[in-house]
């Protein structure tokens, strides 16, 4: 976590380095090509406009969105209450997807759909829906809360809301049939509304789901090494609350 911590907190320290190296053209050819010559966000909005905005699709899309700020972290909580013996496993791979995710944010910084299309690289109906809702929501409040949420603007590649989402849905599924079924619904409806709400492409979500198959091959590789660190810092905690205890017994 302090490599997630770090990478999401890094914009700030040079936000002018990290734009000089900014993509933005190669998200949108791979979406034009799945979306036969046609973003999907755009599709998705376009079907769903008759509603007006501000209805209720936009605002429980939102609300599914901001949801994942906790929902991640609510999954290990509950596999560490209800299945401890899974949780080290289990919090090895979700802290795996978050660590790389950022490594590739960092390496490749790209641009979301809704910050595309107001630069002007992509289709400029492409709306941010969840910046209108959160307005509305929120009020004057929600710009201190986007400030506070919102720190990277180009980690786009890949979607490490869906990979978490994604990854937890996995995890509770080897917990449990109901709670799997419980994380592939938010997971699903996640995916569908990163893409509706212009936060990301398509190809994002196809890069987060493999970022999520990746962290479940590598995890199995890296599994003894892993075991291996833990048991010595393990073995040197031992020492050391050891050798406080003999200088307080000699106090």
């Amino acid at each position: 976590m302090w490599g997630f911590l770090n990478a999401k907190d890094m914009p700030h320290d040079d936000p002018e380095a990290l734009r000089r190296r900014l993509r933005v053209t190669y998200p949108i050819r791979a979406d034009l090509a799945i979306g036969r010559g046609e973003l999907p966000n755009v599709r998705l909005q376009r079907a769903l406009e008759g509603l007006g905005r501000g209805n209720p699709v936009d605002r429980v899309l939102s609300w599914v969105h901001w949801a994942w700020f906790f929902e991640p972290h609510s999954s290990l909580l509950w596999i560490l209450a209800k299945h401890p013996e899974r949780f080290p496993r289990s919090a090895r791979q979700m802290a795996g997807v978050f660590d790389l995710g950022c490594a590739v944010y960092a390496a490749v910084p790209t641009a979301p759909p809704w910050w595309a299309a107001e630069n002007g690289y992509a289709d400029e109906r492409l709306r941010r829906i969840m910046q209108e809702v959160g307005e509305e929501e929120w009020g004057a409040a929600w710009e201190h809360l986007y400030d506070f949420l919102g720190s990277n603007p180009w980690a786009a590649m890949p979607s490490l809301h869906f990979a978490a989402s994604m990854m937890a849905a996995i995890l509770l599924s080897e917990a449990g049939p109901v709670e799997g079924a419980l994380g592939w619904a938010y997971a699903g409806t996640l995916g569908f509304a990163l893409v509706y709400l212009g936060e990301h492409y398509v190809i994002d979500l196809i890069a987060g789901a493999a970022l999520v198959a990746a962290v479940r091959w590598g995890e199995h590789l890296a599994e003894p090494l892993a075991d291996a660190v833990s048991g010595a810092l393990q073995r040197l905690e031992a020492i050391a609350n050891d050798q406080g205890g003999m200088r307080r017994l000699e106090a």
